[in-house]
């Protein structure tokens, strides 16, 4: 029997993975493709993302293969400069290409023990009081006590389960690809700026070696998008906008992909959940799409640990949906408003230039940039104290970061007063008692996804609302 099975080894899936290994789950990860992609769906990590990596001790991995930008605000293409003193210890893009974020999250969960099976399809599921049967495309069986759907879009694990995926199809389409040019980079920034003053959809730049990546609109919808283009349409279409193809040639990968916008009506089934695109897909503004999956296995990954350890109080594995589902949802809402405002169209370009406008408001721009890098979501957990359910960013302590101490994906009780304890909880929460200039509050207690979860001082308090988040207490 093993403890988890996800479905699909992107960098949602692998990420999961890693999360739950850090508690001992025995974790399989099924990827029907045989290679590693060489599509570079993403390009960066935002804030939240970045403090994910930071939490878990990777970012260090990441850094020296990655760049970090000034982060804006930015708004369907409306650039504004940043507003100062954000609430987050990294406020920059990281670019970084998927390919090396899927590479760096693989190698990092199978170092932690996980299983990965390249070229194994998941076919077929079923589910009873005691765990998941899994049928594969070659005949074999596995049986796991629960199975996570991190199968992107087209999710198969969605499918059999016969949950809804309401929403919109595409409506519009572009066309992806990385490929050679015969015209001068001089030449190619000064065209691409010109166009992209009317077409925000449109893009050629270099990403190294020569090697340029383009995206420009379809002509229209492709009735299979599993289709690539062929080069001849990727160059059409760059003509079409720009009055020139760049001599482009040489094509690395093609790849379309459109606006399609759809939310799962449920992440859980039983023992069967949904993660990443497997449970929601929406359009690519403001490149969310892989830092929300990520964020998604983040969420995850402690939870449903804690159910095949058995600690997990009532009601935890569901405050999956609870959380992450509205999180969603607001992505969706925010690429769809984004979309509209690129239109060419006399009233989205009336809604532009006001949103525009509205972007000058140093607060506005806040609001979306926490918005976008999800640095500025709160999770509902009642009426009290201003940080309670939100994430607190990496602060300095007396004796070192805070995220230092996180590595272990554990409960964490900071305790300013010195006079806390978390015994019973020990084995599942660390007790820190330093002091910071940063934290306005006597001690906060930590999940191990590091929002949040009570603010005080009051021992009876605290153990109170232990239970809560990690369970009954050891005697």
């Amino acid at each position: 029997m093993i403890d988890v099975i996800v479905a699909g080894g992107g960098p949602t899936g692998v990420m999961l993975a890693g999360e739950l290994r850090l508690h001992g789950v025995r974790v399989v990860v099924l990827e029907k493709d045989a290679e590693p992609t060489k599509i570079e769906r993403s390009l960066g990590l935002h804030a939240r993302s970045v403090e994910v990596m930071d939490q878990r001790g990777l970012l260090e991995r990441f850094h020296p293969l990655g760049q970090q930008y000034p982060l804006r605000g930015v708004f369907a293409g409306i650039i504004k400069p940043s507003p100062d003193r954000l609430d987050t210890a990294h406020p920059y893009l990281f670019g970084i290409p998927q390919t090396t974020t899927d590479r760096l999250l693989t190698e990092h969960a199978v170092e932690a023990g996980a299983e990965i099976r390249r070229g194994c399809e998941l076919v077929g599921l079923s589910q009873d009081a005691d765990g998941v049967t899994v049928e594969l495309a070659d005949g074999t069986r596995l049986r796991s006590r629960y199975l996570v759907g991190c199968d992107g879009g087209r999710s198969t694990v969605r499918r059999l389960l016969g949950v809804g995926f309401p929403g919109e199809p595409a409506s519009k389409e572009w066309l992806l690809g990385e490929v050679e040019l015969t015209a001068s980079p001089e030449t190619v920034a000064a065209v691409v700026a010109e166009a992209r003053e009317t077409h925000k959809g449109f893009g050629v730049g270099p990403i190294g070696d020569g090697v340029y990546r383009a995206v420009a609109p379809a002509a229209g919808v492709a009735e299979d998008r599993t289709v690539p283009p062929t080069l001849d349409e990727l160059k059409h279409q760059i003509r079409e906008v720009a009055g020139t193809d760049f001599g482009v040639h040489s094509a690395r990968w093609l790849s379309r992909f459109g606006d399609a916008t759809r939310l799962a009506e449920r992440y859980r089934v039983g023992r069967v959940l949904l993660a990443g695109d497997a449970a929601h897909i929406h359009p690519p503004m403001g490149g969310q799409g892989l830092n929300l999956g990520i964020q998604d296995a983040f969420n995850l990954g402690w939870k449903l640990a804690a159910e095949v350890d058995g600690w997990a109080p009532e009601g935890l594995l569901d405050s999956y949906q609870t959380e992450r589902h509205p999180v969603a949802a607001d992505v969706l809402d925010n690429t769809r408003a984004q979309v509209e405002l690129t239109s060419l169209e006399p009233g989205p370009q009336a809604a532009r230039r006001l949103m525009s406008e509205l972007m000058d408001f140093e607060e506005v721009t806040r609001y979306l940039i926490g918005k976008i890098t999800a640095i500025g979501i709160r999770y509902d957990f009642g009426e009290g104290h201003e940080l309670l359910g939100r994430r607190l960013r990496d602060i300095g302590l007396k004796r070192g970061r805070l995220y230092e101490l996180m590595h272990g994906g554990r409960g964490l009780l900071l305790d300013q007063t010195g006079r806390l304890s978390v015994a019973g909880w020990a084995d599942r929460v660390d007790h820190v008692v330093d002091v910071s200039e940063e934290l306005d509050a006597p001690a906060a207690l930590l999940r191990p996804d590091g929002h949040v979860a009570w603010v005080g001082e009051d021992q009876q308090d605290l153990v109170g609302q232990l239970p809560t988040w990690f369970g009954a207490p050891v005697s």
